[in-house]
This record gives C-alpha cells, sequence and structure tokens, in this order.
C-alpha cells in the first residue's frame, strides 16, 4: 500500500471544481427522478449534461478494473436493496422506491469529481426513510471527524457507532477512496473502524467518505452482471457521498452545490470554517435532508476494500 500524497494548492483548486461540476449532474438530474422514469433515462440526461453542458466525461462509462467487464454506464443506479454499482436498466420507478445516484465526473483539466446522494420516489416507508436520514447522518459525522492530526479510524468509528447505534449495519467490503488525477488513490477509507488507528491525517489529503448502510445485515452479494452488488438478505440499502479535503483548519467539503441538503442538526456547529463559509455562501439555500418527501434523498464509487 503506497502512502497517500497531499495535493497541492493547484490540484486542490482544480479538485474543487471537478467535485463541483459531480454535484451539479446530480442537482441537474434531481426533477428527473420521479415515478415512472427508468435508470436508463436517467444515465441518457446525465451523460447529455455532462458532455454538452459541462463538457465533462463520465469516469464511469467503460470503466473497467482488473477482472471486471467494462461498466456500461454514465452513472450508478442502485435501487432499493442494492448496495452500490447498479447498472441503469428500463425498469420505471414505482412510488416508494429508494435510489442512490452516484456520480464521477472527470473535469476538463483531467481531474476526477466523486459524490452520491439518496433519492425517494414519492412517499416512501418509515424504516426506508429512517435508513436514508441515518445514512446522511454517518457520512456526516465521518466528515465532522476529519482534521489534520485526527485518525482514518476515528471515521469510521463515527460511522460504525451512529449506524449500529439506529439498529442498522455497515457495510465492509466497499470503502471511501482517494480520488485526484487518477480514480481511486490512497488512503482507503473504511467506514467502521477503531479510534486513534490508521494513518494520521494531513493536509492536502483528498478523499471519498460514502457509507453504505444496510436495514439488515451487513452481508452482501455480486448480481450475474459482474458490478451490481445487492444485500445479501434483500433488505434496503442506502449510501451518500462526499469529497472532502483536509484543511489546515479542518475539513472541507468539495462536493457541494446549490442544491446539494444541508448537513444534519447533529453536526451543526462542529464543522471546519472552511466547509461552515462554504454552505452558507450556497444559493439558492439547499434543503435540509430531513424535509425531503418525494426525489431528494445521495453514494460511493468502485472500490473494494
Amino acid at each position: 500500500m503506497s502512502k497517500p500524497i497531499p495535493k497541492t494548492p493547484e490540484e486542490i483548486k482544480e479538485m474543487r471544481t471537478a467535485c463541483r461540476l459531480a454535484a451539479e449532474v446530480l442537482d441537474y438530474i434531481t426533477p428527473f427522478v420521479r415515478t415512472g422514469v427508468t435508470t436508463a433515462e436517467l444515465d441518457r440526461l446525465c451523460r447529455e449534461y455532462m458532455e454538452k453542458t459541462q463538457s465533462t466525461v463520465s469516469a464511469t462509462l467503460n470503466y473497467a478494473p482488473p477482472g471486471y467487464t467494462p461498466y456500461p454506464a454514465s452513472i450508478c443506479t442502485s435501487l432499493n436493496h442494492q448496495v452500490c454499482h447498479g447498472i441503469p436498466g428500463e425498469k420505471p420507478l414505482k412510488k416508494g422506491d429508494i435510489l442512490n445516484i452516484d456520480v464521477t465526473v472527470i473535469s476538463p483539466a483531467g481531474f476526477f469529481g466523486d459524490t452520491s446522494r439518496m433519492f425517494i420516489v414519492g412517499e416512501a416507508s418509515i424504516l426506508a426513510k429512517r435508513l436514508c436520514q441515518t445514512a446522511y447522518e454517518c457520512m456526516w459525522l465521518g466528515i465532522a471527524a476529519v482534521r489534520p492530526g485526527a485518525h482514518l479510524g476515528d471515521i469510521g468509528h463515527a460511522i460504525q457507532r451512529h449506524a449500529e447505534g439506529n439498529g442498522f449495519s455497515v457495510v465492509r467490503e466497499f470503502c471511501g477512496h482517494g480520488i485526484g488525477r487518477k480514480f481511486h488513490e490512497e488512503p482507503q477509507v473504511l467506514h467502521f473502524g477503531k479510534p486513534d488507528t490508521g494513518i494520521k491525517l494531513q493536509p492536502g489529503m483528498i478523499f471519498t467518505i460514502e457509507p453504505m448502510i444496510n436495514a439488515g445485515k451487513a452481508a452482501i452479494s455480486e448480481l450475474s452482471d459482474g458490478w451490481t452488488i445487492v444485500t445479501r438478505d434483500r433488505s434496503l440499502s442506502a449510501q451518500w457521498e462526499h469529497t472532502v479535503l483536509v484543511a489546515e483548519g479542518g475539513v472541507e467539503v468539495l462536493s457541494l452545490s446549490a442544491a446539494c441538503p444541508l448537513p444534519p442538526k447533529l453536526v451543526a456547529g462542529t464543522l471546519a470554517t472552511a466547509t461552515a463559509d462554504a454552505i452558507a455562501a450556497l444559493s439558492p439555500a439547499p434543503c435540509h435532508v430531513e424535509a425531503l418527501n418525494t426525489h431528494r434523498v445521495q453514494s460511493p464509487p468502485f472500490m473494494a476494500g
């Protein structure tokens, strides 16, 4: 395992742009997530927006790490009991579905931006809404643990404690990852762990935090398409993802955008100034995830732990 290399100021600037562009794809697609639409249509719309409006390229389309067939779509769409890497298809969304859309773009300057959100289609069950909310809180608790001198284990511990404390489980086989000029870099960011373990965080490190939280047991399976991961017990799964920078003053969330949900109340007052200022500057003001009721509620990328 190679040691993570902190980004230069110029690289950080480019990563801010790449991650904002990824988040703006999610902003764009939000109004289209509704009953009757297919995830294949959502994929088509996202690809068109990336290529024609942003001049970005999807990092997932034809992505093929060793042992995998090329991924066939521009976004990942993981529905209900699908944990991650779901392939868009022709089945229409129905009322009560929960959907994760994971977007990774390559900016015109060649940097990767990665983020995902959960979407609730219509009125979902109490369990589905509580799962989506808890997964969102898990991501933000992990983000709030990021600061120079902290350890990777602090992030995983914060996520695991909150998920399991609410009766849910954390997927072990997939994790967050470093990102920059490459889709996947060091470090690997586990979503479970013990405090004060793992590498010490340094200013300039950039990585994703993207916990996958299951309503049932943590065990997963892979479908025959070679990509889609599902819960083994077919329980619901939810995931949110942000890309973050270890800043001198704490943490800066790079994948913010005008329509992304605000941090949950349980991390209010604990975020670094850079992130708090960035959130305050968003216009129009984004909604709280607690208020989502029809189609707004964010994921992880392609990395096994």
